[in-house]
């Protein structure tokens, strides 16, 4: 069996002397061809590949498919994954709002429909998708009105070699500015691209490169190679004449080439022998037919003359490493494994370019980062809703609704804050919400005190004139007794309206109400009380003082039931505010709160009425015209109390309930004291028995 091999490489519209000098052809008469190292454009190699068996430099994604070409192979990552690296690289910097430039062919049509794709699944939307021709004019001067017009400032060239430098050549004659270039690995490390011209369009550039690589032995072979050494190749030939502006052949215009001059000072692509990028893919590509020839050489006897080293590859995990140290293998699809470098065009003022490689978390200066988005983030306080109409990057920003929140970046719904929390103004957290109840250090609350301390201090001084009086017919005759305790049970009414103000807790909670409606039936009895003493002419004191003692221990039994049974409460009350918290306390039994006030009610109607039939006894220290005016006062206090009460919202309520509790107690107190103070202080004439004698007829003496 007699193997030949063909190794040749060609490469899309530019010179790569480099390329052509390492796939020199070599055929061996008769000899039946095991592999082809292909050209790199993948256009090209998928006619070639349909014919022949090849190992390739071709990006293409599509050339992937198996089932298509199932001998092809590459020692160059698939563009597939280049689209993902241009993809996460616009995430990174989030860039969300980009335009793509591309020219016709597998390559860029290809890569761009893939680039469409990723980007949609990351969240990157696309303005615009534009071809570029050289041939249609009309294509480019839209390209230059969507470049002017378009709010996107990342555009990307996923354009051949060829393409881009027809269209850099074009676009360097218009002012475009303020656009970021990311650019396709067919150009992004050709430097001769730069110029003073472009440098407004590609300062700053960034792409996906092949990675750089040393190849041991290559520059020093590159650059001692002479023409003596293959004295039939034109490909040598045609570089000395370049390089040294000669010619083998006699010629007027140009000097002879001796064929001695040294490679090392010329300053060109082809002598910068550092590094290599697609060169070192050739080397692996060979390589690999290497191995895959020796493989087969030392199976001969096994394998059928069939064999091939696409079959070979098929069937073996191909895992070696280079000279250089570069390792090689493949996957399931034929694919190497990918590694890029993340390349950045640095321009000087010259218009001469430096490509440097740099990380990827650093590439750019944050400060120098452009920011390319259809609509900015939604601040926390919004949310964020998609636009049916428009790309999924170019959505719509919505304040959160009242109650509601959103704490992070383009938050997708707002939260409700829990029951005891509000949002802040910029509706980005929740707070816990102010508490309202009826204090002494504010104003309502400060007065109300005030006015029941008065209270205390009027009730007080006039049982200290009535005390220093005690003897005197005027308070005598209207039953001391009676006047004593109903002016205690005023300070105690006083006093009372103290306890609602102020924190509400358990026990004040149950103290204010029960303490109100046990005060409060004290002070109406010792007025009642009072008024049998005037029906009984001023004789029976007994009665009055039963009646007080009766009537207040039934309210103590009202009180006991509903404390044992549902006591009043502290409550937060969220339901009346949004945005505050009502401390209140709740009545537990509301049937033992109005049974509390109805009790009240009832008692202070029975003395209305009793004083109300005894107004025409005579007038002389006759009460029942002051008592019949005082529950005229506290009734009609407190029945405009409860449509108050009950439509008040908050700490008025408190404040409503006070002012009822001080308003009937002053009336009672100015209505039935305020007059027999009068006499005793400023009249002491009309405090005596002749006074009193004269004015009551014989029949109630």
């Amino acid at each position: 069996m007699r193997i030949g091999s063909m190794l040749t490489l060609a490469v899309d519209g530019r010179k790569n002397y480099k390329g052509q000098l390492l796939g020199r052809s070599c055929f061996s008469e008769g000899g039946q061809v095991q592999a082809v190292l292909g050209h790199s454009s993948s256009g090209v190699s998928e006619d070639i590949n349909l014919i022949l068996s090849s190992l390739y430099l071709s990006t293409c994604a599509c050339l992937s498919n198996k089932k298509r070409y199932p001998t092809f192979f590459r020692t160059v990552p698939s563009d597939r994954f280049q689209v993902i690296g241009l993809v996460q690289l616009m995430k990174h910097f989030d860039w969300r709002w980009v335009g793509i430039i591309y020219s016709p062919g597998l390559y860029s049509e290809e890569g761009t429909s893939e680039f469409v794709k990723e980007a949609e699944k990351e969240g990157v939307c696309v303005e615009y998708r534009l071809p570029y021709s050289k041939i249609y004019e009309n294509y480019f001067n839209t390209i230059v009105q969507t470049l002017r017009e378009s709010s996107s400032k990342v555009v990307l060239l996923f354009l051949s070699l060829s393409y881009t430098k027809s269209f850099l050549s074009e676009i360097e004659n218009y002012n475009i500015t303020g656009k970021q270039w990311v650019g396709s690995e067919s150009w992004i490390t050709q430097a001769d691209l730069a110029s003073v011209e472009r440098k407004n369009i590609l300062q700053g550039a960034i792409g996906f490169a092949l990675p750089q690589a040393s190849i041991p032995g290559l520059g020093e072979f590159l650059l001692s190679l002479k023409p003596s050494d293959e004295p039939q190749s034109a490909i040598i030939k045609a570089i000395w004449e370049t390089f040294f502006d000669c010619s083998f052949s006699p010629s007027n215009t140009s000097t002879m080439c001796t064929g001695t001059e040294d490679l090392r000072t010329v300053s060109s692509d082809y002598t910068d022998v550092a590094y290599f990028r697609a060169e070192n893919n050739v080397y692996k590509a060979v390589y690999l037919v290497a191995y895959a020839l020796h493989a087969l050489l030392q199976c001969i006897e096994i394998f059928v003359f069939s064999a091939s080293i696409s079959l070979w590859l098929m069937q073996t995990n191909v895992n070696f490493t280079t000279q250089s140290g570069a390792k090689v293998s493949f996957d399931e699809n034929g694919d190497s494994v990918a590694q890029y470098d993340l390349v950045n065009w640095q321009i000087r003022e010259d218009g001469s370019v430096e490509i440097v490689n740099v990380v990827f978390a650093c590439c750019v200066l944050p400060n120098q980062v452009p920011r390319s988005v259809c609509r900015e983030p939604c601040p926390p306080g919004t949310r964020k809703a998609i636009n049916k109409r428009r790309p999924v990057c170019c959505f719509d920003c919505f304040v959160c609704p009242e109650g509601t929140i959103s704490n992070q970046t383009n938050s997708p719904e707002c939260l409700f804050c829990l029951p005891e929390f509000w949002p802040n103004e910029k509706k980005d957290q929740c707070l816990p919400k102010p508490t309202e109840y009826l204090s002494y250090k504010e104003i309502m609350g400060a007065l109300l005190t005030g006015f029941g301390c008065v209270g205390v201090f009027l009730s007080l001084l006039t049982s200290i004139i009535f005390l220093t009086h005690k003897d005197t017919p005027i308070v005598r005759a209207n039953n001391s007794e009676l006047s004593f305790l109903l002016l205690f049970s005023l300070k105690l009414c006083f006093l009372c309206s103290l306890t609602f103000i102020g924190r509400p807790s358990e026990w004040s909670c149950m103290l204010r109400h029960t303490a109100f409606g046990i005060t409060f039936v004290l002070c109406i009895s010792c007025v009642l009380g009072k008024t049998i003493v005037v029906l009984m002419a001023f004789r029976a004191t007994l009665p009055g003082q039963l009646s007080v003692l009766t009537f207040t221990l039934i309210q103590v039994v009202i009180c006991i039931l509903w404390l044992t049974i549902n006591p009043p409460f502290p409550k937060m009350n969220m339901m009346y505010y949004k945005d505050k918290i009502i401390l209140e306390c709740a009545l537990g039994s509301a049937v033992g709160f109005w049974a509390v006030l109805g009790y009240i009610g009832l008692l202070a109607l029975l003395c209305f009425i009793l004083a109300f039939l005894a107004r025409k006894l005579p007038d002389s220290f006759n009460e029942a015209k002051l008592i019949t005016f005082s529950m005229l006062i506290f009734c009609a206090v407190w029945i405009a109390f409860i449509p108050a009460y009950v439509s008040s919202p908050g700490k008025f309520t408190v404040a409503v309930e006070i002012f009822a509790i001080l308003a009937s107690s002053f009336g009672l107190l100015v209505c039935i004291f305020v007059p027999k103070c009068y006499i005793i202080i400023f009249r002491p004439d009309q405090n005596s028995k002749k006074h009193l004698m004269g004015k009551i007829p014989p029949r109630t003496l």
